[in-house]
């Protein structure tokens, strides 16, 4: 773990635009997978201490590529994996969960990096109105193409602006397991939901949504007090963390 005494030293490089002490609130991440594995490092990596990882799925040769993990850990539980990788680069200790995530309790800060919409809608109704709960951020992916949105659960006009964008799993589009995900698009991810954080622990402001389409170098943002930004994707395209 890492102590006061030597935080001010190791986090020298970015005191000026994030100290370590503003970084000490939970922060729970839903999905263990690219985007999720990916996240929960860069977390760590800027100074986040208290991250917890729900995910009940075991890590399978064909993640190597795509997850941040070693080929080592084939066969372990992502979370498992994640624990010890993110501990031996940073000395930080998450919390870990095991299990599917399936409308358990919730507070702090909360990541959705999952697969399915199926628990996004059961987060959704542990976080819409929640006090408890100050930031939601719901990170999809989908090849090279991907959308974050960041929703503040108590303010109306946010919530009705996130339902608007979930939809029934049937609804999704299913891209052929060759096609789904590599690794620049969760890396890119993983970059902009840290700097959302960072942003979030300074008191600055954070957009609403984000796109990114990576082939055409394109990323585009609604941002607070918008309705709707300009999309690039088709209004029917589904993207979800892989």
């Amino acid at each position: 773990m890492i102590n006061n005494e030597n935080s001010q030293s190791r986090f020298l490089r970015q005191l000026d635009i994030v100290p370590p002490e503003k970084l000490g609130f939970p922060i729970t991440v839903i999905g263990a997978g690219a985007i999720g594995s990916a996240v929960v490092v860069t977390l760590a990596k800027m100074g986040c201490t208290d991250i917890t990882v729900w995910d009940n799925d075991r890590l399978d040769d064909v993640n190597i590529p795509n997850q941040l993990c070693k080929p080592s850990m084939v066969g372990s539980l992502k979370v498992d994996a994640l624990a010890e990788l993110v501990e031996e680069l940073t000395e930080i200790e998450i919390k870990k969960i095991s299990r599917r995530y399936c409308g358990q309790y919730l507070e702090g800060v909360i990541i959705i990096a999952v697969d399915t919409m199926t628990t996004r809608l059961n987060a959704w109704k542990r976080i819409k109105l929640n006090p408890k709960i100050p930031l939601l951020i719901d990170a999809r992916m989908g090849a090279e193409f991907a959308r974050i949105y960041t929703i503040h659960p108590m303010n109306i006009v946010e919530t009705d602006f996130y339902e608007h964008n979930l939809y029934n799993g049937d609804e999704a589009e299913h891209l052929p397991c060759s096609g789904r995900s590599i690794i620049y698009c969760p890396t890119v991810i993983a970059g902009l939901v840290t700097l959302i954080i960072k942003q979030y622990a300074v008191n600055h402001p954070v957009p609403r949504e984000i796109l990114i389409d990576l082939p055409q170098f394109v990323l585009q943002c609604t941002r607070e007090g918008e309705i709707h930004g300009s999309s690039f994707l088709q209004p029917d395209e589904s993207l979800h963390a892989v």
